[in-house]
């Protein structure tokens, strides 16, 4: 979607109050250093770590799929997140193996509408992962989420200090979509959705909120709650037409088509974790 107004809407990164949340550390030292590398294969890897790197999931949704019950290490299903392989064990995910990617993969991909972001989903639905399993053989998964019904950017790795830094919620990445919707948007949606607003017990608020055009809204947020945009549409009763992701930190739209992806070189990477270690 082209929108020259929107893709200049770029402000600095701006911290948020009251967060709460623990800093997190700068990417593991493990990936850095060959020889830390080394001891902590002697030592064992906690087995979410290895999911993660593996491809499968980022940590935390490994540390779910392991208590479901989908991990066997050596034949035995362990529901402990924290329980440690060493490179002699056989790993399996919903039994087949598994193993450590040396190659790992960064993909900004500019997802459809119609696509959900899931590893698997129950419903048969496409997901977005589908779009780049033609093009990589690593197993990639997403870092972050848009709803199946909202297109643009969404960040995919087999990385998991990656994808662990960039999510955690002391980031605080910015993330910007343009909301084009049916009806003109009224002053008091933009003025509570800076402000702040409480829906059904949920608190939103948006980091900034500019209208381009009575049926165009650019918006910037931080925490991003689950439909947070779309909650707070629907609770004007403002039907959203379509709702595009068009950034994420320093990471825009630009010119990736539909469908298309672009893979991060090592300068883009090093600037989004930069962004992570500075808020």
């Amino acid at each position: 979607m082209q929108d020259n107004s929107a893709s200049r809407f770029v402000k600095k990164t701006t911290s948020l109050q009251g967060s709460g949340s623990q800093k997190m550390p700068p990417l593991d030292a493990v990936s850095q250093n060959p020889a830390t590398k080394d001891s902590t294969e002697e030592k064992g890897m906690r087995l979410q770590v290895f999911l993660a790197h593996s491809g499968i999931a980022s940590r935390r949704a490994c540390e779910a799929l392991i208590a479901e019950g989908r991990v066997a290490v050596n034949g035995q299903v362990v529901t402990a997140p924290g329980t440690k392989v060493l490179p002699t064990d056989e790993v399996c995910f919903d039994g087949r193996p598994v193993s450590v990617e040396r190659k790992k993969r960064y993909i900004l991909l500019n997802k459809p509408a119609g696509y959900v972001c899931s590893l698997a989903d129950e419903k048969g639905r496409s997901t977005a992962a589908e779009l780049l399993a033609p093009h990589f053989k690593e197993r990639l998964y997403n870092v972050g989420r848009l709803d199946m019904f909202s297109q643009g950017l969404v960040l995919f790795t087999n990385d998991g200090d990656f994808a662990a830094q960039v999510s955690h919620p002391s980031s605080q990445i910015e993330k910007e979509y343009v909301v084009d919707a049916t009806q003109s948007i009224p002053k008091e949606l933009v003025d509570k959705f800076c402000r702040g607003i409480r829906i059904e017990g949920v608190f939103y608020r948006c980091l900034e909120a500019r209208l381009v055009h009575p049926r165009r809204l650019v918006v910037v947020l931080i925490e991003g709650k689950n439909r947070e945009i779309r909650r707070v549409f629907e609770h004007f009763e403002i039907p959203i037409r379509r709702l595009t992701r068009v950034r994420i930190g320093n990471l825009g739209l630009d010119s990736i088509p539909e469908g298309g992806f672009r893979e991060l070189d090592s300068t883009a990477v090093a600037e989004l974790i930069a962004l992570c270690n500075k808020n």
